[in-house]
């Protein structure tokens, strides 16, 4: 590369988006899922033992999925080559595995192959990918927004890890704003926010670290050396504008529909799923948002709710469309209808809170599993009732780890059938608790 060129390259770099500007090099600068990054986590425990396997990212717009394959290929040392799955075709494949297997002869070089909107390739472009997998000729390095389960063939997606990335917080957000304004690769301290024009940025953003910097440069270039919470407003209706209006809307719209079917409103439910549909939306999109909604906000207050919409994505697949959209309308509105209830949710995240807080808490040797002599003289099974022994099927016993005795998750609503599912929890808890001496039974 000559001197012109080198100008021309450090130009264009300055010239790029903001977003772009400020992807981070390294884990050190890289903000969020932490639960991947943090010290001793999968993620970067493989990176600092250059023992990347093959994995596909999956998760919101703008978590980081292309960042962290690029940080692997740069911690590691590895040959990064990047794909689209809209563009590029099995040739493309072909052209970048014999780059690869000529690199590992001829340099003993690694190769990481970056395919992003991996969900977009079809069959015959995954089957290709395949065998160089198995051989270890690339770590492929996958990204998608989509469930890889649906649109990632079995025999690749077993072949490959599945890393879940979750859109971020507030504070991260606001975390890669403020670095933004002060790095000399992005703003230098050449403009101030407002603490609430920063907190409306990181708030309309949902998560998504790409689209708080759009909109942070957007409002930086309209409102010049201040950003108040007016031109951050401003920014945001441009950005939407000039960016992503496409997205934006989509995004909006399932918000709505989904909001509509949890206010319990089935006309407004049904109006936003016109919308879907009229727009061309993925019928499985739709689907599999019922579906999630039939667990997050209807639950056990109506357990048909989840059977309602796993048969309309059934349905859907059986018959196509147009006529889909009547099994689709059918399980809309009976999701609006149905009672409501989020306990699935909340007691997931108590579940997952103690999980995480307390680390892997022993399993009583009650409850423990006793194949061998061995196990059997350590105590595992000792003092185990077994239930079908005691009336009722229900006898006094502690099934939580010793260090969450007494931790109640589960806490069913009074709202449809969780309202018996409330009896009947109180009844089998006063069945299960410890018996004082002296007492019957």
């Amino acid at each position: 590369m000559d001197l012109f060129d080198r100008a021309v390259q450090e130009e264009t770099k300055a010239e790029a988006p903001l977003a772009e500007r400020m992807r981070p090099r390294a884990l050190d600068e890289y903000v969020g899922q932490e639960h991947l990054t943090g010290p001793g986590r999968l993620l970067r425990k493989a990176i600092e033992l250059d023992q990347v396997p093959s994995m596909i990212f999956w998760g919101p717009p703008g978590t980081g999925k292309t960042t962290l394959a690029r940080i692997i290929a740069n911690a590691t040392g590895a040959h990064f080559e990047a794909l689209s799955a809209v563009l590029a075709g099995v040739k493309d494949l072909r052209e970048a595995v014999a780059a690869a297997e000529q690199r590992r002869k001829l340099d003993r070089r690694r190769s990481i192959l970056f395919v992003d909107e991996i969900h977009r390739f079809n069959k015959a472009q995954q089957d290709a990918l395949l065998p160089h997998v198995e051989k270890g000729t690339i770590t492929l390095l996958g990204a998608t927004t989509e469930n890889p389960s649906f649109e990632v063939n079995a025999a690749l997606l077993s072949r490959m890890r599945v890393v879940t990335l979750r859109g971020l917080e507030e504070d991260e957000l606001k975390q890669v704003l403020l670095r933004a304004l002060a790095d000399p690769r992005g703003l230098a301290s050449r403009v101030q926010v407002d603490d609430d024009a920063l907190s409306f940025l990181c708030n309309v953003a949902a998560g998504d670290a790409r689209r708080a910097l759009t909109a942070l440069e957007v409002a930086a270039q309209h409102a010049g050396a201040r950003v108040d919470r007016r031109s951050a407003e401003e920014a945001v209706q441009q950005r939407t504008l000039l960016y992503d209006r496409g997205g934006e809307e989509h995004f909006n719209v399932v918000s709505a529909f989904i909001k509509s079917m949890r206010g319990s409103d089935p006309d407004a439910a049904v109006y936003w799923l016109a919308r879907m549909i009229e727009a061309g939306e993925d019928p499985r999109f739709i689907v599999r948002r019922m579906v999630i909604f039939a667990s997050e906000d209807v639950g056990n207050a109506d357990p048909r709710a989840l059977q309602v919409a796993v048969a309309a994505l059934h349905a859907v697949e059986l018959v196509g469309f147009p006529e889909g959209t009547l099994p689709l309308t059918q399980a809309v509105t009976y999701l609006a209808m149905a009672p409501k209830a989020n306990t699935a949710l909340t007691t997931y995240a108590k579940a997952r809170e103690a999980v995480t807080s307390q680390g892997p808490l022993p399993v009583p040797h009650h409850l423990r599993n006793a194949p061998t002599r061995l196990m059997k003289s350590l105590g595992y099974g000792a003092g185990y009732q077994y239930p079908h022994d005691f009336a009722g099927q229900v006898v006094a016993e502690q099934y939580l780890p010793e260090g969450l005795r007494g931790q109640r998750f589960f806490e069913p609503k009074d709202s449809g059938e969780e309202k018996a599912h409330r009896e009947r929890l109180a009844e089998l808890r006063a069945l299960r608790a410890p018996k004082e001496p002296g007492e019957d039974g």
